[in-house]
């Protein structure tokens, strides 16, 4: 077929990046991989957890018609079709910058990062396709290399004179929130999403070593080629997540997904691992992210589709809320909400600072460091996504800015000041660690030992909690995570946008999920 008149792709539009200039052009032979994203073929039906796994699959696949839609284009345009899964619902196209240009009417740039130097190649305006694709296209990604999210884990800082902090091993955490007793994740896998950095073993075999504890699985998974490459300042950012992971559910295989910091990566390294029948991990943890208006709608789109498969699938995903306060560190003194975390199919994580005597809590409110620039909790109101139906009773206010009723964050807390924080072994040098990407896998932790002793995947957590009450939380009531002087957000008895529900009781939330499923069909 000969394809016609030409639209904008919606969503597609972009910005300048405001902390980057151009630096020349796009050398046009230039190899571009693009990956597009389809939509589901058909919307979710109510009672979706009725279906069998396969019925879901087929729910959120995209149309053989779609598929076939892009390869047809792709063939016009002369461009090579590197994969075609309608399970992922994504068509990856390459070829060089001319032949993309042409396709999708991209404007390629090379620009470089003022502050660190870092060169990318990047697009202004809006992508166009034909008009016949219009419906089918969510996103297409590839043409824009910036950096979009960074890693949510704060280390603590030394300071002369300051009282000393306290630190616990992510084992000790676990006996704090009363994790479930004789439970260790086995026949589990998580997956874990990693946008840089790496580990090396040597590590891993130390850490579990030095904590008593076998060495768990941890296989790495290249993603549009990102690789576990130890060496960086990121690295700090893998080994917490691993070693909190591994420590807590220590029988649970951990699956590394490692992809480059772009838009396409971190959608393609959801998508690998939601979709991963290899590995099949039944929780996936995410320490990454950036403020909404950061993120083209289009990657948003797609990344939001990707959770929303991860839901349908029964794969539960947790991601960090933010280290940046109310304004998740943007700078220009206005409310921001880190994405993804703000998808309403993420877990989100906000974060505490806890005191412990013994194997108890003796105080915990919420995480708000910034007067010593050690962060504090993201966490608010987001102006991207509506207000979820699980969240309809949960008291939560509109966008104070904007007086949109939307999707509120975080859903959970636990211990994330580093003034608080766990011990990690990072590049052969122990150090002490914070911020929500310490959240993220420890709930992911906990979900895997749910999961073992569940009999079957928690899923989709979010409409499951909101209904059961305070009992399997630590309801947080003290504190703020304001960090501009803006005064909006506090924590209250009940869901706050600082600490959400609260931080877990382990084993209540065990007994109440486990009494939900016997008494509810679904």
């Amino acid at each position: 077929m000969a394809f016609g008149q030409r639209v904008t792709l919606r969503g597609s539009d972009i910005k300048a990046h405001p902390y980057s200039e151009k630096i020349g052009e796009v050398q046009p032979d230039t190899q571009v991989t693009v990956s597009v994203f389809l939509r589901r073929k058909e919307t979710e039906p109510n009672g979706e957890s009725t279906l069998t796994l396969e019925e879901r699959r087929a729910r959120c696949a995209a149309n053989p018609e779609d598929v076939a839609l892009v390869e047809q284009f792709a063939r016009e345009y002369q461009l090579g079709v590197v994969e075609s899964s309608a399970q992922k619902r994504r068509v990856v196209l390459s070829g060089t910058a001319t032949r993309m240009a042409k396709a999708f009417g991209a404007d390629f740039v090379r620009c470089k990062l003022r502050a660190t130097g870092h060169t990318f190649r990047g697009r202004t305006g809006s992508l166009s396709i034909p008009e016949d694709l219009a419906d089918s296209v969510i996103a297409a990604l590839g043409f824009d290399e910036r950096p979009i999210a960074r890693p949510h884990f704060r280390r603590r800082i030394v300071r002369p004179h300051a009282a000393p902090g306290v630190s616990y091993n992510p084992p000790q955490i676990a006996t704090l929130y009363n994790f479930p007793a004789g439970a260790d994740g086995t026949g589990q896998t998580v997956g874990i999403v990693e946008l840089g950095g790496g580990y090396q073993t040597t590590d891993i075999q130390t850490y579990f070593q030095q904590l008593g504890l076998k060495q768990p699985k941890v296989t790495s998974v290249s993603v549009d080629g990102g690789q576990n490459s130890p060496g960086s300042d990121a690295d700090g950012e893998v080994l917490l997540d691993i070693e909190v992971v591994g420590s807590i559910a220590n029988g649970a295989n951990i699956a590394v997904y490692f992809a480059p910091n772009t838009e396409q990566g971190f959608v393609d390294a959801i998508t690998d691992a939601v979709h991963d029948t290899t590995n099949k991990p039944s929780v996936i943890s995410i320490s990454w992210g950036g403020p909404e208006d950061s993120w083209t709608q289009q990657a948003q789109a797609a990344l939001n589709s990707a959770l929303q498969d991860a839901a349908t699938l029964g794969v539960t995903v947790t991601v960090a809320a933010g280290d940046g306060g109310s304004t998740d560190g943007v700078g220009d003194n206005k409310l921001h909400a880190d994405f993804p975390a703000s998808s309403p199919y993420a877990l989100a994580c906000g974060g505490t600072t806890l005191t412990a005597s013994g194997n108890q809590i003796s105080s915990e409110v919420v995480w708000n460091e910034t007067a010593s620039q050690e962060g504090a909790t993201g966490g608010g109101v987001s102006t991207v996504f509506a207000l979820p139906s699980y969240q309809s009773s949960a008291g939560v206010p509109k966008q104070p800015e904007t007086g949109f009723t939307g999707r509120g964050l975080p859903d959970v807390a636990g211990n994330a000041d580093p003034t608080t924080g766990y011990n990690v072994l990072v590049d052969g040098q122990m150090e002490v660690v914070g911020g929500t990407s310490a959240v993220a896998p420890l709930w992911a932790a906990l979900v895997a030992i749910l999961n073992q002793k569940l009999g079957s995947p928690a899923g989709f957590l979010n409409p499951k909690l909101y209904p059961l009450g305070e009992k399997p939380f630590r309801d947080i009531t003290s504190g703020n995570n304001d960090d501009s002087n803006l005064g909006y957000y506090s924590a209250k008895a009940g869901w706050d946008p600082c600490t959400g529900l609260g931080s877990p009781n382990g084993t209540a939330l065990l007994n109440a999920l486990a009494g939900a499923s016997t008494g509810s069909s679904t």
